[in-house]
């Protein structure tokens, strides 16, 4: 009797409820806990082992970073071919470790799983040097000489005017960049434009002489600025090409690397807790900040975060008026009819459509039938080459603008459905018309419901990846749809996006092992971007929902 009158108070059911969410709570602490683990943690310098391995009766040195450990059964390496170690049943637990060796240019292989058995000797050298190169991964080896303005040198001295080199060819690749994505892609985007207008012309019959002329001296005022920044560029490169280090690898032999290929090199195993943490958010900056690299598996993310907050603004900018202006007109205008309940059900119905349906609407009507149109109104002059016919940021923010509509206009209809009708009485009695009713009484109470729905908006279409597949995100992306050329915003640009990223580098990549890390530090980016654009909305809700407390009583 005591538990049945127990579940009859209700409190049994209180505690259900406070048991599903704190079981939710753990869950979704512990995914962002392992994902944020797992991706910060590749960041962090780790130390080069020097393994001697004895194999089969041959002998050999490997050199690299512990990546995995794992423990399996010794069968798994009669599976793989090699002899079990002497006294090792089959049942018998043997751990393996994965091994980042690196020098992919040198022995092809990045990646290789040793048996803990057969390693007899594990060691950490100090002198140990890791580099991150442009091209082929890491490199791990012992600097043998550098030449550095032509005068070999060696030992300490060369290691100190190695890392003095690279400090300097960085700097060489940023100014060469700043020229190449800069200066000259400013050059290269007006003699674009002049070739456009040239042929604006010809199609308008009005290319005469005096427009030729003027033509001609437009583009010889591009030639020089381009002749100039070549001179520039010419010089840069020529100080790039003319240092080098020798390196003696695990094999024994010697690699010539050319320190305009080096970004950074290190001595890991030499290095302290202090100063390994200063490089650890050293590396976690040019995660943030560079351009990606070897495809998409080594350097930053920048452009796909910069891609996918730039679309979220564009998304939000589009969606939440004609959200709101949708639910006015059902909840204050429409007639509540059979026809308004089928809008609604409609609406309630969209919410549900599978997200790549989306895509596949958005590139038959947005790219290729508003496109299409637009450039044979506007920009005959590019045929064949289209403009806004072919996907880009803004049709995958009209596309992302479309699939979230139906979650702010229910958002904003549940909002106006909780206004008193006193208030809006209160408002008609004393003069106002339905109109100023609606601007200056209905729209301030019923904004934090708006920024709810702008909420859920912008945390679906911040994670969606399908449908941008086909309306604009693309794997490497030249230029950012932003820059200081006008228009300055180019919204027919193609983007790259951190959910997109995630999938290519995961699924698409030429090394899997190597790239995984970077998935798990992506993703880990992409909750922390989402969380907080949601807690920017949240913060001005509240605001908004305190400042219009009163009118809600």
């Amino acid at each position: 009797m005591k538990l049945k009158s127990y579940f009859k108070s209700g409190e049994a059911w209180i505690w259900l409820n406070a048991a599903a969410v704190a079981i939710c709570l753990i869950m979704v602490t512990g995914i962002i806990s392992l994902i944020a683990y797992r991706g910060l943690s590749y960041f962090w310098p780790s130390d080069i082992l020097q393994l001697e391995v004895t194999q089969d009766s041959s002998q050999r040195t490997m050199i690299g970073e512990l990546y995995d450990t794992r423990t399996d059964p010794a069968a798994v390496l009669s599976t793989s071919g090699m002899n079990l170690p002497a006294g090792i049943e089959p049942t018998d637990p043997v751990t393996r470790w994965s091994l980042k060796m690196g020098n992919k240019d040198l022995g092809g292989e990045d990646f290789a799983w040793i048996a803990r058995p057969f390693v007899t000797e594990v060691s950490k050298p100090e002198d140990m040097v890791k580099l991150e190169r442009l091209e082929y991964g890491n490199l791990y080896g012992r600097l043998q000489s550098a030449t550095i303005d032509g005068q070999t040198l060696t030992g300490e001295t060369a290691w100190e005017q190695l890392e003095q080199a690279i400090k300097r060819s960085n700097e060489l690749h940023e100014q060469i960049d700043s020229i190449e994505s800069g200066k000259m892609n400013r050059v290269n985007y007006a003699r674009t434009q002049v070739t456009m207008d040239e042929r604006s012309l010809m199609l308008d019959d009005e290319l005469t002489e005096a427009a030729k002329q003027e033509l001609a001296a437009r583009r010889a005022e591009l030639q020089l600025k381009t002749d100039e920044f070549q001179q520039e560029l010419d010089a840069l490169y020529a100080q790039l090409s003319r240092d080098s280090a020798v390196f003696l690898v695990a094999s024994g032999d010697q690699a010539n690397v050319p320190v305009d290929k080096i970004l950074e090199a290190t001595k890991p195993n030499a290095m302290g807790v202090i100063a390994k943490t200063g490089h650890y958010f050293k590396n976690l900056w040019h995660f943030l900040s560079d351009n990606p690299r070897e495809a998409n598996t080594e350097g930053g993310v920048f452009p796909a975060i910069f891609g996918t907050v730039v679309m979220v603004f564009i998304m939000t900018i589009i969606v939440t008026p004609l959200g709101v202006v949708a639910a006015i007109y059902l909840r204050e205008y429409a007639k509540q009819g059979r026809v308004t309940q089928l809008v609604r059900v409609a609406v309630n119905n969209l919410a549900g459509v599978p997200s790549i349906v989306y895509g596949v609407f958005g590139l038959g009507f947005f790219v290729y039938l508003i496109g299409g149109t637009i450039d044979d109104l506007f920009y005959p002059e590019a045929a064949p080459q289209p403009v806004f016919g072919t996907p880009g940021l803004l049709w995958a923010s009209i596309t992302l603008a479309l699939l979230t509509l139906p979650v702010v206009i229910v958002a904003t209809e549940e909002g106006l459905s909780r206004i008193p009708r006193n208030l809006k009485e209160g408002s008609l009695a004393l003069g106002a018309t339905k109109a100023e009713t609606l601007w200056r009484v209905i729209l301030p109470v019923v904004t934090p419901s708006m920024m709810t729905g702008m909420i859920l908006a912008i945390a679906r279409a911040a994670g969606e990846v399908a449908p941008l597949m086909l309306v604009g995100v693309v794997k490497l992306a030249p230029e950012l749809p932003l820059d200081f050329t006008a228009p300055f915003l180019h919204l027919d640009r193609k983007f790259m996006h951190l959910g997109f990223h995630i999938y290519d580098v995961g699924f698409q990549s030429p090394d899997v092992e190597a790239s995984r890390p970077l998935v798990y530090a992506t993703s880990f980016l992409l909750v922390l971007v989402i969380a907080l654009l949601n807690l920017t909305a949240i913060y001005i809700r509240n605001r908004l929902r305190e400042k219009y407390k009163a009118l809600e009583s």
